[in-house]
């Protein structure tokens, strides 16, 4: 591990990225201070940002100057905001449509990266499109036509309408925001990522942000940055002083009884519980909701309807606790979140920061317990490693957790029961199982609310 650190950081170097010193100075105290106009400080104001934050502070002097960034920072830190600003007060000087595209690798993330641009934008005008999968397009095609200043997207449907929607080109574009950087120059969105760069100006401003980063100088290379101001507003791979990390040793078997316990044990906590598989995140929301407790599964399998209708129920605090894999894991910002609970490790260690990242935001404390089995042991090693230090375990005496063990095997047994049967009625109508769970969870029946029963 060391020495692919090591070797990382050489290849770094050798790209002559520069790097801006962490300068034991005076912290500024507002977004006047940084460069930024009137207009915009006046919306911070409004969303209740008095100070920057210190990605704001160190990222929006260099891009307002216009120059290419590399932004490293902790999540929840306000990196979205760090390349908004410096866009917008841009476009406020030189007015155009189409002026700038951020790339999300989730359709969720991408819907609030555009809702902040309207927020920080409402008094001047700006308009915004989404292009993600899930929704109609003749619909995106629509907003498109309107001629939006800033296009938030994700790659695959960007594609889609830069083949598809006659009209619509990104041939003007000033600014190319990576949001999540890291996850979007993986090979996932290699053939996407190439067919958009290949269509967009080379003479352009260049934004990379994440959590954590890559900094393999090929897939730098490939976001064809100039000379990029490389900032490092968190060490490499940090997490928050006022997020509590935990773990727990468990038996496999016992897994359900644990996760239940602390649930329970926190139960008037706001909790994301990540799991590893789709398939998983109904199982143990029906489970849970079959014990009492007020659990809604968001997934990949999910239509994107119901992927925002469950996460709307979680804002609203409708349900407290929300079953999901790493698709929420990125860049969500859903400020009330008390605990997070690692269910099944990441077998990615760079994943946990980002999982772990949706508590302790903006200032707030928060707690992260990590549920480790045997079989997990050599991935939650890797995450020590990573964050580069041993954390605690979470206390409890395993006779008290298997007081739970009898109702939980029976909820468990009734809700893979019940999945089985869902699953084959919808397999013989040619539906999908999942929406009709997720109709369950959220009390509807045939888009009517109905009252869920507990068994």
């Amino acid at each position: 591990m060391k020495e692919m650190m090591v070797e990382e950081k050489r290849e770094v170097e050798e790209e002559e990225v520069k790097v801006v010193e962490e300068e034991e100075e005076e912290r500024i105290q507002s977004f006047k201070e940084l460069g930024v106009c009137s207009e915009l400080v006046e919306a911070c104001d409004n969303l209740g940002w008095k100070a920057p934050t210190r990605i704001q502070m160190e990222a929006i002097p260099h891009a307002i100057q216009g120059n290419d960034i590399i932004g490293l920072a902790q999540t929840g830190s306000g990196k979205t905001a760090a390349f908004a600003l410096p866009i917008l007060q841009a476009l406020l000087q030189a007015p155009q449509p189409f002026f700038a595209c951020v790339l999300s690798p989730t359709r969720e993330l991408a819907i609030q990266i555009s809702e902040q641009f309207e927020a920080l934008g409402s008094g001047i005008g700006v308009k915004c499109a989404v292009l993600v999968g899930g929704v109609a397009q003749t619909d995106q095609s629509i907003a498109l036509a309107k001629r939006p200043h800033i296009v938030v997207a994700t790659p695959g449907r960007l594609v889609d309408h830069l083949s598809n929607t006659k009209g619509f080109t990104l041939r003007m574009l000033k600014y190319l925001v990576l949001d999540e950087a890291d996850r979007l120059l993986n090979e996932d969105f290699e053939k996407s990522l190439d067919e958009i760069l290949n269509v967009i100006p080379r003479e352009r401003k260049t934004y990379l942000f994440s959590a954590t980063m890559t900094k393999k100088v090929k897939k730098l290379q490939r976001a064809c940055l100039r000379n990029p101001v490389k900032i490092e507003a968190a060490s490499k791979y940090s997490t928050v002083d006022t997020l509590k990390q935990q773990y727990r040793f468990v038996p496999a078997k016992y897994k359900e009884c644990y996760l239940v316990y602390i649930l329970t044990e926190m139960s008037g906590s706001t909790s994301m519980v990540f799991t590893r598989t789709c398939d998983a995140t109904g199982l143990l929301a029906l489970m849970l909701r079959n014990l009492g407790l007020r659990a809604i599964p968001i997934s990949g399998h999910m239509t994107q309807a119901k992927r925002l209708g469950a996460l709307n129920k979680f804002k609203g605090g409708e349900c407290n606790i929300l079953i999901c894999t790493d698709v929420a894991s990125r860049g969500l910002d859903i400020p009330s979140v008390d605990m997070v609970i690692n269910y099944d490790i990441p077998t990615n260690s760079k994943d946990y920061i980002h999982r772990v990242g949706r508590t302790a935001r903006a200032g707030r404390s928060g707690v992260a317990i990590s549920l480790v089995n045997q079989y997990e042991l050599e991935w939650y090693i890797q995450i020590e490693k990573l964050i580069g230090k041993k954390l605690p375990e979470f206390p409890a005496q395993e006779e008290e957790v298997l007081l739970l063990l009898e109702r939980v095997t029976e909820a468990k047994r009734i809700s893979q029961m019940k999945l089985k049967e869902t699953g084959g009625k919808k397999k013989r109508r040619g539906g999908d199982d999942v929406d009709e769970d997720v109709d369950r969870y959220l009390g509807l029946k045939n888009g009517k609310a109905k009252k869920f029963k507990n068994r």
